[in-house]
């Protein structure tokens, strides 16, 4: 079986704690599936990576969103029932798709990972853009149902179809 790799995208405090800057509520829904889902992974030996918003103070994606997961700070962390143990690898990214001037790739060829399993928020953004990049870079893409949210089921449902239809990645 070809080497598969585990994503978690985004599971930050600040999307996910009560009152964050960006909080997605739904976000909190799916953290207990998500953690029996790494803890598969691991016992299976697949290799967890950590895709994570890493931004500057003064990032130009503050025009379009509020301020959130400064590098360095609280809210740039995983949030603690998810956290990245000894192993795991962390890839921060300073916009919506984990490839887009970041290491993932790299990374990926390192491990020999021939295949993604993608989880984490935003389903329609960050979750979307990473997988259509994987999906370009010829990966083939599985996206775990139960462990990937939006701020709307509209959002989230629109997203699944183009990850499935579009860019032919298994919805599972």
């Amino acid at each position: 079986m070809a080497k598969q790799a585990f994503l978690v995208i985004d599971m930050l405090n600040d999307f996910i704690l009560p009152g964050a800057p960006l909080e997605v509520p739904k976000a909190r829904e799916i953290i207990s599936t998500l953690k029996g889902e790494i803890d598969e992974a691991r016992r299976n030996e697949i290799p967890i990576i950590y895709i994570c918003d890493a931004h500057k103070p003064n990032d130009p994606e503050f025009k379009i969103w509020p301020k959130h997961c400064v590098k360095g700070t609280k809210g740039a962390e995983v949030v603690s029932e998810l956290k990245p143990e000894k192993g795991d690898f962390i890839v921060p990214k300073t916009t919506y798709s984990g490839f887009y001037k970041t290491k993932l790739d790299n990374l990926l060829k390192k491990l020999k990972v021939k295949k993604l399993i993608v989880s984490g928020i935003l389903t329609n953004i960050c979750v979307l853009y990473t997988v259509s990049d994987a999906t370009l870079r010829g990966y083939p893409v599985t996206v775990l149902k139960n462990c990937v949210t939006s701020l709307t089921d509209e959002e989230h449902n629109f997203a699944l179809r183009q990850m499935e239809k579009v860019l032919k990645a298994k919805i599972v």
